[in-house]
Order: C-alpha cells, then structure tokens, then sequence
C-alpha cells in the first residue's frame, strides 16, 4: 500500500469540518480517525489500485452491503469483519458521502479514545 495524497485530499473535503477528526500515517497510508477511533482511510494497492477503506462495524454488515461500491477487506482468506474498501473510480461523490454518514455514526458509538 501506499499514500496518495488525492485520495487523502478527497477524504479529508468529504469529513468537512467534523469536529473530533485527526489524521494517522498507517499501513501505508492515511487513516482519520474520529475522537481516536479509526473512520477509515485512503491508500493504492500493491497493483496500483486507488481505494478508499470505511470501518463501518460488523453490526452495519447489513447496510454496508446495500451500499454501492463495497468490497470486505479481506486479510488473506480472512474477513475483516466491520471493514471495507471501495474503488475510487467507484466511489462518486454521493456514494464517498454513504459510506462516510456510515463509518462516522460507527465511530460516533464507541468511546473517546
């Protein structure tokens, strides 16, 4: 994986002016994190692939799914439960919003960290 400031650039326009957000240089790209707690983030695969990943917990499976765009983040043969990346060239405007309202009202759940 590796940074790519467009990417980071988009999300961090998306997250607008949330209050509570920081920023994190991790796996090898950049995580937001709101009141401590990961959002999701933006990087380029190994392949060159440009993606966005959104921690939308495992109890939001079932609306993540319905969501466009959406792939599980898989770690070898194994399901990242509550985690997904989403292509950049699949993600417009309005879908980046979907998956956002999503990961923030996650994140908004758990305690300050």
């Amino acid at each position: 994986m590796a940074y790519d400031e467009f990417l980071a650039e988009r999300f961090r326009a998306a997250l607008g002016k949330t209050k509570g957000v920081s920023e994190k240089r991790m796996m090898g790209g950049v995580c937001f994190l709101l009141n401590g707690n990961m959002v999701g983030g933006a990087d380029r695969a190994k392949d060159g692939q440009r993606r966005f990943m959104f921690r939308v917990g495992k109890d939001n499976a079932e609306k993540a799914s319905a969501l466009q765009g959406g792939e599980p983040m898989m770690q070898g043969r194994r399901r990242m439960t509550g985690l997904y990346f989403v292509a950049e060239e699949a993600c417009s405007d309005d879908v980046m919003q979907s998956w956002l309202d999503l990961a923030v009202s996650f994140a908004k759940t758990l305690p300050p960290k």
